[in-house]
């Protein structure tokens, strides 16, 4: 049965909770219609007709940033040596066998796995629009209607930010690969985009624009424009490459994010990906407009493509959110803790985030980029999304229940996911996933179908 709210009221009894800034032991959580309606703490047993999480519960985890389809690359990509360039023709063979259907097959198995990996809600940054060679498909937005129902039948949200993709590079025309992105102007993008609807519970429309050499420069504003009127996520890959700073510079005499800026493409609403080699007054831009900064650590090392400064952007006033990305791992715990382990390389000094900080980009924060508000805390009134935290695996086992957010972060993993909730129901029980029987079977069935 695909993601509805829940149809009768649910008592959570939460051997420990994540209560934003400490753990709480002995929480009771009253859930209806798909909120939390109440908590309670101080109850050391579970009161008669609870529903037992033993372990860590916290939020639901919100995966800010995603390519479905790249999971289909995991281990291929490491034979050999390369770039993050050459890494990408590989990528674009996968991308020209899909169709809607194994799009669909592909995207609820790895929906699926992010749910066993605790994650509730997912920020699906689509551009693959139309069939290998640009050809339209009956319903133009075939490709995203796919990905929005394996949302639902994997028991997740979805925001998919529809991605406008025009250029090969600063105003040059696709590749015959980039086709199939390509809607050939932003005004016709915006168009296709407007037949999408939240027309149900588990989805949020947003836009995204690739990159600046994706996008023509004054057709970045057409894109923000359409995000600003809906008040919908804007997301943009921004700076992953030193090639693209270079090649902006040379087209247009200012870096990437100083672009964007004059196009009226920052802003709180806005969240740029990777952000990896930014200039002082880059950060400053960022920072001052409270654009949001999603960090993909274990894509931006499998890839090589540097480590970002995220304790500087957020400290110029940018909330930081976390994504899996090409999904090298799909584990929200391991890019939350990689953000401050890359960090302790980079300056060799250690505790530039709490655990709590780095739950927070991975809860709260990556909820809030992508239009989520009401979800990402345990408190009255959200959204009644979970994940539990197993204490006694052989990762976990042996610190001090106090110590359960730093054991979490610093030492579980994805495989450490007991439970998920979403909308009051449970998606994962036991580390079991109650709608996609076999996931391991559902990931080799789908990505063998399109490797060809």
């Amino acid at each position: 049965m695909p993601l509805t709210t829940q149809a009768t009221p649910t008592t959570y009894w939460l051997e420990h909770a994540w209560l934003g800034s400490h753990v709480e032991p002995g929480v009771t959580l009253q859930t209806a219609d798909g909120r939390i309606t109440a908590i309670r703490t101080g109850d050391a047993t579970p009161p008669p007709g609870a529903t037992v999480l033993r372990g860590l519960t916290l939020p639901g985890l919100a995966n800010a940033h995603s390519h479905a389809f790249h999971r289909a690359l995991r281990g291929t990509v490491q034979v050999g040596s390369g770039t993050f360039w050459t890494w990408r023709e590989i990528m674009y063979s996968v991308a020209d066998r899909l169709t809607p259907d194994s799009y669909f097959a592909l995207a609820r198995a790895v929906y699926a796995e992010m749910a066993l990996a605790g994650i509730t809600c997912v920020g699906e940054f689509h551009y693959l629009h139309h069939a290998p060679g640009g050809t339209r498909y009956d319903d133009p937005n075939a490709m995203g209607q796919a990905l929005i129902a394996a949302a639902a039948d994997a028991g997740i949200r979805i925001t998919l930010l529809d991605t406008a993709y025009l250029s090969s590079g600063f105003g040059a025309p696709p590749d015959r690969h980039q086709l199939r992105f390509s809607d050939g102007t932003a005004d016709r993008w915006a168009q296709r985009a407007d037949a999408l609807k939240e027309d149900r519970e588990h989805v949020r429309i947003g836009a995204a624009i690739h990159s600046v050499r994706a996008v023509p420069a004054g057709q970045l504003g057409t894109v923000a424009d359409w995000a600003r009127e809906r008040q919908a996520p804007l997301h943009v890959h921004l700076s992953e490459q030193t090639a693209e700073n270079d090649a902006c510079r040379e087209a247009h005499g200012r870096t990437p994010t100083q672009l964007l800026a004059d196009h009226g493409a920052l802003g709180r609403r806005t969240t740029a990906v990777h952000a990896t080699h930014l200039t002082d007054q880059d950060i400053a831009l960022l920072g001052g407009s409270t654009t949001g900064v999603c960090m993909c650590p274990t894509t931006e090392r499998d890839l090589a493509d540097g480590i970002g400064p995220a304790a500087r952007v957020q400290g110029a006033g940018s909330p930081l959110s976390l994504g899996s990305d090409s999904h090298a791992v799909i584990d929200l715990l391991e890019e939350a803790r990689a953000m401050e382990l890359d960090e302790r390389l980079r300056t060799r000094t250690r505790g530039h985030w709490t655990a709590a900080a780095l739950l927070r980009a991975a809860t709260a924060d990556g909820h809030a980029a992508l239009g989520w508000d009401d979800a990402g805390t345990l408190e009255t009134g959200a959204l009644a999304d979970l994940t539990t935290i197993a204490l006694d695996s052989v990762r976990t086992a042996g610190p001090l229940p106090r110590l359960a957010a730093e054991t979490a972060v610093f030492a579980a993993s994805a495989a450490d996911v007991r439970h998920t909730i979403v909308g009051g129901r449970q998606i994962v029980r036991d580390g079991v996933h109650t709608l996609v029987p076999d996931v391991p079977a559902a990931l080799a069935e789908s990505i063998a179908a399109v490797r060809g």
